[in-house]
């Protein structure tokens, strides 16, 4: 252990260097075996049952079972009402059943190839399922919440996903020392060692708005702990070198030891929650089959595994000491195993009933009355987004003051909130103060607001400046967010770790503990959101369907080529369209809450606005629709100063909501017969195309007309735009590479709305492997290029589709 604090290190050195210490009753060593029974035979049950099937056992690491609930028992006699848990596949089937107590014919009906899929999404495989329980701790006698989190095959992909559900969890109660909720991580040993979120995961826990106040770590360490030969052992890669980078204890310990194992969990337990830190219990064991049931490793390990096979197995070890020394009896121990295994085989009886798999029934943290007892949505209607002008004028004083008295600011900051209190007084927004008062109007109706991501108090492009800091004062700030109303929701904006995959799993698990959250995530760039690839398609894209989860978590994505370089300019906008589940060739029915229903049935929605004030509404809908679906939203960089992209007010008031299409309104508008090209696009291009266009005086030849939802596609009001211009050519104009972008993914849902009659052509930049350059006149010649073909009226002559 590398720690500083002498009086941790005494209270370490008190618990394990006292003579005696370790010390338990017959009761605890009889809890203990019948614990053992369970999660061994529960194993035994599986393999003799389910020989040929994968199910990813516990065996050679049986301890781990009572590890966890020794775990949860010391956590629950200190306070622990709710208990979250991460883990990867190995004994996950094993902790379901003996530690959250899942019905054992629930686990066994899924063994049965005969079973039929619930109508409840895709589903996935019964080794990565969650699970929600609350029950009685039995050694404590008192309530407990156990929440096993569904997780994929990336078997680290969970452990910030937890932090984060953890973190609400502890918010909402006002838990703010972690006395009442806490978390527990399973890992295997290489992919503690190996998994960079791990590390990206543990770094978090010493940040205000990150920490969870101590995580129990278990790995469970495949590193031969039977043995000192050296030809059979592995060198364990982390006892010293993850220790000082963790910068919590790491406690090693045999799992062939019951008693050490229990010791050192309780011990674990209330370290945590005696300072509110990490600590790892290493349980050094083995694995008794391969990777899963299927492997054979004698293939590859011959010597190790001949050793493995010789060994006695750890129930047996210690009934033979409890038997030796008296606790038990061999009568009193093979009871207890006639018990399980007439409990097991009771249910599997029971599960030969069961012929659909209801995923609904064990989802873990439900939102109660967000929907209706069966799940489903109370309605299908969304009310609309606009407040009220008073409500508006005040957010905007607020956002252009100093709320805290003999508060000194930066005279540039002063600058820009004089710049806040004029835009009000005209009763027009830009893109951060549209972006202030969708936060400001829902903290008013009781939604609590975070906003997360490397430097977003500022924002990267020093927009944002939500966090005020005192210039004569260290460390003193102020968010004046939190000065909107005497009776709000509070605010909470907090710059992140430089961590992508890490802090957007922690996002993520934060938004799923409420729905009446808002919850954004801010990539500096753009493109920095590939780093966390694992959570948007693991989690954010398919979470639904595997797992029946919602989630309204908000992607806020930097987008728009500006010249600045391939990793500055793109979101990848045309990764999110192409995972997007919404058919490109099936002409929808236009029913009277299709734009609801619409967004119902998709998996997350797209959108590249163009306005601030169409920004403002797509937030407050985020959490005014009766559902909650992941948003992506490519935000601008050049449109947050950009003197054209500003909203009135009169786009914002009561009875207004966001436009997922907006019309061409100028004088092509007026007289349609007399326009020959239609250009739809979306986001920052259509200023450039405005402003190209009345440079070339082609104000009613050329119409413009801007998708601001792109998926969830608007078949409906494409389809009413189209037919207002009959027969006039239509061109799609993306700055993005052809390859890239928007174009792919629009073009057959155009030609189903068309009937796949009349083309539409593509004006953009041609194909390239980087998403942009970062030559600023190659940048400008380029972008020249595409407009003088959008606005050549003969360009696509004699061309054919």
């Amino acid at each position: 252990m590398f720690i500083n604090d002498v009086e941790q290190c005494q209270w370490i050195r008190q618990k394990f260097e006292t003579p005696g210490v370790m010390q338990f009753s017959s009761e605890e060593k009889r809890t203990l075996l019948a614990r053992l029974v369970r999660s061994m035979r529960f194993e035994d049950f599986l393999a003799r049952k389910w020989s040929s099937e994968k199910r990813f056992g516990l065996e050679g690491c049986e301890v781990m079972i009572p590890a966890l609930k020794t775990i949860i028992d010391k956590s629950s006699e200190m306070g622990i009402e709710n208990v979250i848990l991460g883990m990867p596949h190995r004994g996950r089937l094993n902790v379901l059943a003996n530690v959250i107590r899942k019905d054992l014919e629930q686990i066994f009906c899924q063994f049965d190839p005969k079973l039929e899929a619930a109508d409840e999404g895709s589903g996935d495989v019964k080794y990565h399922l969650g699970m929600y329980h609350e029950r009685i701790n039995r050694v404590t006698n008192r309530n407990i919440t156990l929440s096993l989190v569904a997780n994929p095959s990336h078997l680290e992909a969970v452990d910030p996903v937890v932090q984060g559900k953890t973190k609400a969890e502890q918010f909402y109660r006002g838990d703010a020392q972690g006395k009442k909720v806490m978390s527990i991580l399973v890992h295997g040993d290489a992919a503690f060692a190996g998994q960079g979120v791990v590390y990206e995961t543990f770094h978090l826990s010493d940040l205000p708005s990150y920490t969870t106040n101590g995580t129990v770590h278990v790995v469970v360490n495949n590193q031969i702990g039977f043995t000192t030969d050296p030809r059979m052992a592995r060198s364990s890669p982390y006892p010293t070198d993850v220790a000082r980078v963790v910068n919590a204890p790491i406690f090693h310990v045999n799992a062939d030891d019951p008693e050490a194992v229990i010791y050192v969990c309780s011990v674990a337990a209330e370290w945590r929650n005696t300072f509110n830190k990490d600590v790892v219990v290493d349980l050094v064991c083995y694995r008794r089959r391969g990777h899963n049931e299927m492997d054979e490793p004698m293939f590859t390990q011959p010597l190790m595994y001949k050793q493995i096979h010789r060994q006695v197995p750890v129930l047996k070890k210690y009934a033979d000491k409890l038997i030796a020394e008296g606790t038990v009896t061999l009568q009193e121990f093979e009871e207890e195993i006639a018990k399980y295994d007439r409990i097991c085989e009771e249910a599997y009886g029971r599960s030969k009933d069961k012929k659909i798999l209801h995923i609904k029934h064990w989802l873990d943290s439900p939102w109660p009355g967000f929907f209706n007892v069966d799940g489903e949505p109370k309605s299908m209607t969304c009310p609309a987004t606009g407040i009220s002008e008073d409500v508006l004028t005040h957010i905007g004083s607020v956002a252009s003051s100093v709320p805290l008295e003999d508060f000194k600011i930066h005279t540039g900051l002063s600058r820009i909130l004089r710049g806040r209190a004029d835009m009000t007084k005209n009763q027009m927004v830009d893109w951060a103060l549209a972006e202030y008062m969708a936060f400001g109007s829902l903290l008013k109706e009781g939604i609590h607001v975070r906003l997360s991501g490397q430097d977003v108090e500022r924002g990267t492009f020093s927009h944002r400046h939500h966090v005020l800091h005192d210039q004569e004062v260290d460390r003193r700030t102020c968010v004046p967010m939190n000065h909107l109303w005497p009776d709000q929701a509070p605010y909470t904006v907090c710059n992140s770790s430089l961590s992508e995959y890490g802090v957007l799993g922690f996002e993520l698990g934060y938004a799923m503990a409420s729905p009446n959250a808002l919850v954004l995530w801010e990539a500096q760039f753009g493109d920095f959101h590939n780093t966390a690839q694992c959570i948007i398609d693991q989690f954010i894209s398919t979470g639904q369907a595997k797992w029946v989860r919602h989630n309204g978590i908000v992607l806020l994505l930097p987008h728009g080529m500006e010249g600045m370089g391939p990793e500055h300019s793109s979101a990848r906008p045309e990764r999110f369209l192409q995972m997007s589940n919404d058919d490109s060739d099936a002409y929808p029915v236009f029913t009277a809450d299709f734009e609801v229903s619409q967004l119902y049935d998709c998996n997350w929605i797209v959108v590249n606005c163009s306005t601030p004030a169409n920004y403002f509404h797509v937030l407050r809908r985020q959490i005014l629709l009766p559902f909650r679906k992941p948003l992506i939203i490519f935000t601008p960089k050049s449109l947050l100063r950009h003197p054209e992209a500003k909203s009135n007010f009169d786009q914002m008031v009561s009875g207004t909501s966001f436009q997922r299409v907006i019309p061409e309104d100028g004088a092509a508008a007026r007289a349609p017969e007399q326009v020959r090209r239609l250009i739809f696009c979306t986001g920052k291009v259509y200023y450039d195309l405005v402003k190209e266009r009345n440079s070339q005086g082609l104000e009613q030849q050329v119409a413009i007309t801007r998708l601001e939802q792109i998926s969830p596609f608007p078949f409906d009001l494409i389809k009413q735009e189209a037919e207002k211009y009959p027969g006039v050519e239509l061109a799609w104009c993306q700055e993005e590479h052809k390859n890239m972008g928007y174009y792919d993914y629009i073009s057959p849902r155009f030609m189903t709305i068309l009937g796949r009659a009349r083309p539409i052509w593509y004006v953009g930049r041609d194909p390239a492997a980087a998403p942009a350059t970062g030559n600023r006149n190659t940048h400008l010649v380029s972008l020249k290029k595409f407009l003088d073909t959008a606005f050549n009226l003969q360009a696509f002559e004699g061309k054919t589709f």
